[in-house]
């Protein structure tokens, strides 16, 4: 059990993404020795004085060095998407659940105590018999991003049932905020502030009816620190905002916050890759985690947009008005 995490020796990996960045940060104000690992990214490390690995999830070497010395792992790695997973399913299949394989082997040989792991509530399910879904709900995922992190899911299970690793899974669903990228093909809420910002119109895939549930950065943070903290007898976690936002409701409300007139929608064919609904549950993490999602949605769009033009590299990007 870990009781807090002042001066516990944490390991962020993916501490370059928009997850990692923020968890770090909210990792240095428990008190913890937060370290980094993977590509520092488009936006630099989060904290200038933060030790850190440069390396691949596959480099093994430099992943073993990482690990070295730390108890908790946050393992936030394989930055696919479920559309190109499709693609390229025996490459995702690679970089996704080998790396996990060889990273609780890893984790295992240097004695880490607990590790916690980022899936993805808004693929492993696949199209739900029933909205919200609990965790309890079938898993059939339709992408083999989704497929990859069930997968990993059940390997963390094993190394806990073998050789009593801790861990505990958070499946998110679809998370948003600073440092988010606008210009990566996942991500709508951030997506749709740069367009709105850039007077560019919205790719819209089907109709815009697909229903999906947004969480902001800042809760997805407060549940992995409570996660890490948890003892209870549950290891898989719900983490959304509980509540159901279609792609049209999604963009008109960015365009209530941003007060600009709607730059307009380019409708296209629908994906095989988009369930038609996901909304999660969250009532487990409620009772278990002592965990609720705090961001009013509006308010969490208007930080993000916020953020968007006071960033540089976006705030130049968005003067020059084109992607």
């Amino acid at each position: 059990m870990i009781a807090s995490l002042r001066d516990v020796s944490c390991l962020v990996l993916g501490g370059g993404g928009f997850i990692g960045r923020a968890l770090i940060e909210a990792l240095r104000r428990q008190g913890a020795r937060v370290q980094g690992f993977g590509r520092v990214g488009l936006f630099g490390k989060p904290v200038v004085d933060l030790p850190w690995i440069e390396g691949d999830f596959r480099d093994t070497v430099s992943l073993a060095r990482a690990v070295e010395g730390n108890e908790v792992v946050f393992h936030l790695l394989g930055g696919s998407t479920p559309e190109s997973s499709n693609v390229a399913p025996i490459s995702d299949l690679n970089a996704s659940v080998s790396g996990t394989a060889e990273l609780l082997e890893i984790c295992r040989v240097e004695g880490v105590r607990k590790i916690l792991f980022a899936s993805s509530g808004g693929t492993v399910y696949g199209i739900p018999n029933a909205l919200p879904i609990k965790e309890a709900a079938p898993t059939n995922p339709i992408s083999a991003y989704g497929v990859n992190k069930l997968a990993a899911e059940k390997y963390l299970y094993l190394y806990d049932y073998l050789y009593s690793i801790d861990h505990v899974v958070l499946r998110i669903s679809n998370p948003f905020g600073p440092y988010q990228s606008p210009w990566r093909r996942q991500g709508l809420v951030a997506t749709t502030i740069l367009k709105y910002l850039c007077d560019l119109p919205i790719e819209v895939w089907g109709d815009g009816s697909v229903t999906r549930d947004y969480v902001f950065i800042d809760d997805v943070v407060d549940a992995f620190i409570k996660a890490a903290l948890y003892s209870g007898n549950s290891n898989v976690f719900n983490i959304g905002s509980g509540v159901g936002l279609t792609v049209n409701e999604v963009i008109d409300d960015v365009a209530t916050v941003l007060g600009i007139e709607h730059p307009g929608k380019m409708f296209k064919t629908s994906r095989l890759v988009d369930v038609p609904a996901n909304v999660l549950d969250v009532s487990l993490a409620a009772q278990e985690l002592n965990w609720t999602p705090r961001h009013a949605w509006f308010d969490a769009i208007r930080t993000t947009a916020n953020w968007m033009r006071e960033n540089a590299a976006v705030r130049d990007f968005i003067e020059k008005g084109k992607l």
